[in-house]
């Protein structure tokens, strides 16, 4: 079967869509899987290669230019990452092709035309998709369908790897490979103000802040930057707090029990942001100083970290 998969990542987009469709092509093991994705300023399309997929590089967003490739490829299954494409996108390349079998991606409950849907989502709820996609369309919604990469089921099994040192504790923080808002240096702003931590700072190259973050941890006695890390599931494991975004991330982080604090940053976060508010978890609506410091005062001095 010929797998194409259509998502972009960048400076802007960020890099969770391709590393979640990563994880996803995985499943596909006897299947020829193909990536087409544009050459965006900031992109991870280097992780696509490591990974030994072939790559298909596009000029634009363009229906036209996409079913010019399903037809081009005789593919079978078109596995779509990508906000920009929407029902009416959808329905007219399965109009163009109607043996091709269309699974998207959703975060947000959108209108869709297609024949798989996806929102692996802690908050995934089937039912919030009545008339928003065709009758017979199969929906894979909540927990069951949480796409974990190999080093999160791993890490589980290992389990919690933090030291429970009060003089000495490990935060990590992972506002998003892009980290668009730019808020990475204000949530450093307010931990300079704890002396008993240690804090991690995971990013990318998408990051367009990366140099000035670079010259700001520089300055710190007790922050490590990571660029590119592939132990992402170790630092998450040994850290005793984690500072995220209501993301993808935090599928992760619940699944690894970590306690956290979650700052929404945008507008996709919203169900996120609404189901962590809901279960009683601490979330932001947005980067508020005072708030940041009363939680992590709070969680510091939870006698179960």
């Amino acid at each position: 079967m010929n797998v194409l998969f259509r998502a972009d990542s960048s400076s802007t987009i960020g890099t969770g869509h391709i590393m979640r469709d990563l994880v996803l092509a995985e499943q596909y093991v006897n299947s020829n899987i193909i990536f087409a994705t544009q050459n965006l300023s900031g992109n991870i399309n280097h992780k696509i290669i490591e990974k030994n997929y072939n790559i298909e590089i596009l000029n634009s967003n363009s229906c036209k230019e996409l079913n010019i490739l399903i037809t081009t490829l005789d593919i079978d299954m078109l596995i779509i990452d990508h906000y920009g494409i929407d029902y009416d996108f959808e329905k007219k390349l399965k109009t163009n092709n109607p043996r091709l079998k269309i699974f998207v991606f959703d975060d947000t409950y959108e209108r869709h035309y297609c024949d798989i849907l996806l929102n692996h989502n802690v908050y995934g709820d089937s039912s919030k998709y009545k008339n928003l996609v065709p009758e017979n369309c199969e929906l894979r919604c909540g927990l069951k369908y949480t796409l974990l990469r190999d080093e999160f089921i791993i890490a589980k099994k290992i389990g919690r790897q933090n030291k429970k040192d009060k003089s000495n504790l490990d935060i990590f923080i992972a506002m998003g490979g892009a980290d668009h808002s730019n808020v990475n240096t204000q949530i450093l702003e307010v931990l300079k103000k704890f002396k008993n931590i240690h804090i991690h700072v995971v990013t990318t190259i998408a990051n367009m802040h990366l140099e000035s973050l670079k010259c700001y941890i520089e300055n710190l006695e007790n922050a490590t930057l990571h660029i590119n890390t592939n132990q992402i599931s170790k630092l998450m494991n040994k850290a005793d707090l984690a500072i995220i975004t209501p993301s993808v991330t935090t599928n992760e982080i619940l699944y690894l029990n970590i306690p956290f604090i979650a700052i929404k940053t945008a507008n996709n976060q919203v169900y996120m942001h609404d189901y962590l508010r809901e279960n009683n978890y601490m979330v932001s609506k947005s980067f508020n100083h005072i708030e940041l410091f009363n939680y992590v005062k709070i969680l510091l001095n939870n006698p179960s970290i």
